[in-house]
């Protein structure tokens, strides 16, 4: 069929298509002048305008995704199958992939970081979905670094204008413990190390709940706490065999790693229960350290609020068993301070201290005196930012001494030391005007 188009060699408008073998050609049949060769020169949108345009630009409509951003999408797919996540998490992952690949930011790099790109979307999906999930557990799976996976975390979350609700400590409990080998029999592992995964779990959450309510929580990354929890948790329902059992032999047989902080946590959480341990009256006779307060931690969980409650206000005595200075401080302030301060000053009495203290009672105030306030007591429990404060090292002046050599009077003065005394005569008269004036 005929178009209205002119021929640029004859000036004819007489232009059919002509069918040559499997392509259609647009040819003059004045001249035979060849205007357009075939489809692949065109797109369905341009062919209606008869013009010419190149091959890369006619393949645009059926563009297919590259190699690796479909190998990233079934990273993504496998991932969520994994982590036996729900429905709804993989397919808000699957198209959060494509998503963030297409982003000139992840467009052009390299493969490791498309890799972290794969669990980082996994993360934000499971994280806006409540499925508690850890960057530990992802960064093992896809043996990335920790420090790759949280930039490109952060720079995901920055540039796609992601929401990421905040993810509760007693959440992670569960998600962390199920991957423990202790849980299910295996020839590595002795039978005196497999526990039930629910006690382990239910008595690791009051653990990190206690942590949570006496300040060891505050500020800190929740993997070490977790493991920290679990440890003593899995020692303290079996403690005749475990209490010997270390914190890097407990992390090797549950086939996870070992965060650097975790023993530290698990001293702070100790500490937490010694200090509660000699509340309780059937603990108040025996000796209880570190090491052996594990075997107590069921009865200081039953009776938790009580504890804590004796021990915030100060209500537990002196012969309660070993205390650290702190509470030693606060219960001989919380004493003077009761009702029985007269009957406690008195036993106090036969020191210097005590007489001191008597007489300066019993002495009568001016009327211009103000009585002193009352001594508060001390707090047991404190933010690690105030009990662990790094002290400053002392820097010297450059030239000068550290301060601990003692002073005779017999120094050398150095000359600059004399100039900054000696007058001039203007000076002199001054200071003798100002001397006859007082």
């Amino acid at each position: 069929m005929p178009r209205q188009t002119k021929c640029p060699e004859c000036g004819s408008s007489a232009v059919e298509e002509d069918s040559h073998y499997s392509q259609c050609h647009v040819v003059c049949t004045e001249c035979g002048f060849l205007l357009t060769e075939g489809l692949l020169t065109t797109t369905r949108s341009e062919e209606t305008f008869f013009q010419a345009v190149r091959y890369t630009e006619s393949t645009a409509e059926v563009k297919k995704p590259c190699r690796n951003k479909i190998q990233g999408l079934k990273r993504v797919r496998d991932l969520c199958r994994i982590l036996r996540v729900r429905p709804v998490v993989e397919d808000a992952a699957s198209k959060l992939y494509p998503r963030a690949y297409d982003h000139p930011c992840f467009l052009h790099t390299a493969l490791e970081k498309k890799e972290a790109l794969v669990g980082c979307c996994v993360h934000v999906c499971c994280r806006q979905h409540n499925w508690p999930l850890t960057m530990g557990t992802v960064c093992a799976l896809l043996h990335v670094e920790t420090s790759l996976f949280s930039a490109v975390y952060l720079q995901l979350v920055k540039e796609l204008y992601l929401d990421i609700p905040t993810l509760g400590l007693l959440d992670l409990v569960k998600t962390h413990c199920d991957g423990f080998n202790l849980f299910q029999s295996s020839e590595s592992i002795p039978p005196k190390f497999l526990e039930d995964k629910n006690k382990v779990v239910d008595r690791a959450t009051q653990l990190v709940e206690l942590a949570s309510e006496t300040w060891l929580v505050t500020g800190r990354h929740p993997v070490p706490i977790i493991t920290a929890a679990a440890y003593l948790a899995w020692q303290s329902l079996l403690p005749g065999h475990r209490l010997k059992c270390s914190l890097s032999r407990f992390c090797r047989l549950a086939g996870v790693r070992q965060p650097p902080p975790a023993s530290k946590r698990v001293r702070e959480i100790a500490g937490v229960l010694l200090r509660m341990a000699p509340q309780l009256a059937w603990l108040a006779a025996q000796r209880v350290d570190l090491k052996t307060v594990v075997k107590y931690t069921a009865d200081i969980l039953r009776h938790r609020n009580l504890l804590l409650r004796q021990a915030l206000n100060g209500t537990w005595g002196e012969n309660t068993g070993p205390q650290t200075e702190l509470s030693e401080g606060m219960t001989s302030e919380t004493s003077e301070e009761g009702g029985s301060e007269e009957g406690g000053n008195e036993e106090r009495g036969s020191g210097a201290g005590g007489k001191t203290k008597r007489s300066l009672q019993d002495q009568p105030r001016g009327a211009g005196e103000v009585e002193p306030r009352p001594k508060r007591p001390a707090p047991i429990f404190l933010p690690p930012c105030l009990t662990e404060r790094k002290r400053r090292k002392f820097s010297p002046e450059p030239g000068g001494s550290l301060g601990t050599e003692p002073i005779t009077g017999e120094e050398e003065i150095s000359d600059s030391e004399i100039e900054q005394y000696l007058r001039t005569p203007e000076e002199v008269a001054v200071f003798r005007a100002a001397s006859a004036i007082l």
